[in-house]
Formats: structure tokens, C-alpha cells, sequence
């Protein structure tokens, strides 16, 4: 299975690095991307918004003949959704890593602080703790040497969505920072920001406990989660 994998904010392809050698030991075919804006920190991320990674993942799943499977990171779960709202046809499973579908007019995050028209990681003061867990110093320092800002669009545009097939497409959401249990006690009290996810016809759940950093605090539990989404080829 081609198995295309979506960074969060200040991440790019190498952030998944741990993750593609057990995914091709398993038989698939990994293609960790790097979306536009991301590719330096020197790079020209001047109005790049929400919609250009959303249409770079497309334009991936239309380079590739077959069926794929989505796995998105964090705000890379939003642009994941977006895809499968956009080729619903083509996407044999979406998984969300510490993510959650987000439902027409929803933002990835506009509270962040945005300098200079971008989006630096912050100080870990901003994060709430449940973000941190396991994320010990070393982790702190190598994240914040690799980090890339992002461009301020990405996490403040408004999502669009159209094609209500996106609800028949089947997902696994990989609970870390909060437990499944959880997760379902929001949909039933009808929580507004798990509508979309509850409207989604077949959910699997698989509960990670760790911070919002599974790849790096947690790579091969991470790896076997999605695996256990994708299954074994």
C-alpha cells in the first residue's frame, strides 16, 4: 500500500524518519512529504496558505496509481481530511496521529503567535502539559533544531469542505495525548469540535499514550499503531 504520510506545523518529511523503515519492512510504500513553505527556514513561505498543502497532498494521491492511506500528524490531519473531502475516491483509509477531522470553517490553531507573517515554534510555556509528555530535553533541543516555521495561513485559514463522501472514507484515530475513552465521552456529550469526527461512518481507535510527539517521543509504538491501521502487506 502507497502509505503517504502528513507532518504538522514545523515539521517536514525527515520527521518521519523512525517511522518509514517499519512501514517498508512491512511491505508498503512510505512517501513522507514535505509540504510547500517547509522546505527551509530560508524558504519563501509568503502566502502560502491552508489550501496549497492541502492541493500539494492531492497532487501526491494523483501521482500514484492506486489507492492510498492518509496519515496525519497533528494540524496534518486537518489537510488529510481536506484530501479525502477532495478524492474521496481515492483514499482507502485516513489515520490521525494525535488528530481528529476538522469540519468546514474550523482553524488547525489561530491562537499561535505569529512573528514576522510566520509561525516559529513557540517556548514550551504555550504548549499545555498533556503536549509534553515524554518530550524530555534532548527530545526539546533536537525538535527545536529541526523545527521549520510555518506558514501563518496553514494554521489560520479556514477549512472548506464539499463532498459529504469524505464521511463514507474509514479512519483510525492514534489517541496520545488524551485516551479514546475520552475521545468517545466528547462525541457523546456532543462536543462541537468532535461533530465531524462523529459523523464518520467507520472509526477505529488505537490509544498511545505519550505527548503530541509520538514520532519522536514513542517511534516504534508509533509505527506499530499505524501498521496495526494499515495492516501487514
Amino acid at each position: 500500500m502507497d502509505v503517504i504520510l502528513i507532518p504538522g506545523l514545523w515539521l517536514d518529511a525527515s520527521s518521519w524518519g523512525d517511522i518509514t523503515p517499519a512501514l517498508e519492512k512491512a511491505g508498503h510504500r512510505p512517501h513522507p512529504l514535505t509540504l510547500p513553505g517547509m522546505e527551509s527556514p530560508d524558504a519563501d513561505r509568503s502566502g502560502v496558505g491552508l489550501r496549497d498543502h492541502i492541493d500539494a497532498v492531492v497532487a501526491a494521491v494523483d501521482a500514484i496509481a492506486g489507492p492510498v492511506v492518509l496519515v496525519g500528524h497533528s494540524g496534518g490531519g486537518a489537510i488529510a481530511h481536506a484530501v479525502a473531502d477532495t478524492r474521496p475516491d481515492r483514499i482507502a483509509r485516513v489515520v490521525y496521529v494525535d488528530a481528529a477531522p476538522l469540519g468546514t470553517g474550523g482553524v488547525i490553531n489561530d491562537e499561535l503567535p505569529v512573528v514576522d507573517g510566520e509561525i516559529p515554534l513557540p517556548d514550551w510555556n504555550v504548549f499545555e502539559d498533556e503536549d509534553l509528555v515524554d518530550l524530555d530535553d534532548d527530545l526539546r533541543a533536537a525538535f527545536r533544531a529541526r523545527a521549520i516555521p510555518s506558514p501563518k495561513g496553514v494554521a489560520y485559514d479556514a477549512i472548506a469542505l464539499g463532498d459529504e463522501r469524505r464521511f463514507d472514507v474509514p479512519i483510525t484515530v492514534i489517541c496520545c495525548e488524551f485516551a479514546s475513552a475520552m475521545v468517545l465521552a466528547w462525541i457523546e456529550q456532543g462536543a462541537p469540535f468532535a461533530r465531524e469526527l462523529a459523523t464518520v461512518k467507520e472509526v477505529q481507535y488505537i490509544d498511545l499514550p505519550t505527548g503530541h510527539w509520538p514520532q519522536f517521543t514513542k517511534p516504534a509504538e508509533l509505527a506499530d499503531a499505524i501498521l496495526s491501521a494499515v495492516g501487514r502487506a
